[in-house]
């Protein structure tokens, strides 16, 4: 039986992680008192540190914005366009340049 993941809100997260950094607690003893594995702690601690303000905002995982995610996918796909047109105009530059000689 597999355990389903639990969500918590970004408020949750940075909280519990402000709680971990104030002196004299550590990751332990507040992932005990709110009911969760420290390392949850430290992950987030890691992401927060990771992404600017703005950006953790998705409660199941690492994840950039949408609009960010959304934008690399894009550029990813124009990459790709623009590598297979170089390939093609290579081809062809290769092709006409025999057929001069």
């Amino acid at each position: 039986m597999t355990k389903k993941k639990q969500a918590y809100t970004e408020t949750f997260r940075r909280e519990a992680v402000r709680l971990a950094d104030e002196p004299g607690r550590t990751a332990t003893d507040v992932a005990r008192e709110l009911g969760i594995h420290p390392n949850q702690i430290y992950n987030w601690r890691t992401q927060f540190n990771k992404l600017s303000k703005g950006q953790f905002t998705v409660a199941d995982g690492t994840n950039y914005s949408k609009a960010e995610a959304e934008e690399i996918r894009r550029l990813k796909r124009r990459v790709a366009e623009l590598e297979q047109e170089r390939d093609f105009l290579k081809k062809a530059t290769a092709y006409f340049a025999r057929a001069d000689k």
